[in-house]
């Protein structure tokens, strides 16, 4: 999809979000949907952070989210990689984020970015070994799911890890 295709469609998708949001808050999957399509928006023109706004409605959707379903991976895993990826001023926080990720992978066998998000994650620390069997598995489920793009961003990960896969 073009650039103004993918937003008109992430808009739609905000709005109606939004509409279910209003129509019973306390509805996890409402405000996740909300969530994802703020995200989306904020993606269009790269994933930089422009507006500390926009990021904390964001936050706060998600935080709402897993408020009322703790357990929900899908939130669980968007907030630990935000921890992650978010410096600590903006409310970053890489420790925390991780252990999040490490609940989605040891509650959803198929979480396949979550394993390449913690694969980078211990790379980053020296933990090499870790890191390659993260993005081994990660790679093994994209394939078993036929996902190309996360076949893909495995292989990737594999690559920068020096790994043949």
């Amino acid at each position: 999809m073009s650039r103004d295709e993918r937003e008109q469609h992430f808009t739609r998708g905000r709005e109606l979000a939004e509409q279910a949001v209003a129509l019973d808050d306390d509805s996890a999957a409402a405000h996740f949907a909300l969530f994802c399509n703020l995200g989306e928006l904020m993606r269009i023109d790269g994933e930089s952070i422009s507006s500390v706004f926009a990021l904390r409605r964001l936050m706060s959707e998600l935080d709402r989210t897993l408020a009322l379903d703790p357990d929900n991976t899908d939130a669980l895993a968007a907030k630990g990689t935000l921890l992650i990826r978010l410096p600590r001023l903006l409310g970053g926080d890489p420790a925390k984020g991780e252990q999040m990720l490490r609940q989605v992978v040891a509650e959803d066998p198929n979480a396949v970015s979550s394993r390449l998000t913690l694969a980078k994650t211990c790379e980053a620390r020296g933990e090499r070994e870790e890191a390659l069997g993260l993005a081994r598995r990660a790679l093994q489920v994209a394939r078993s799911q036929g996902r190309a793009d996360k076949i893909a961003e495995a292989q990737a990960t594999l690559a920068e890890l020096g790994a043949s896969h």
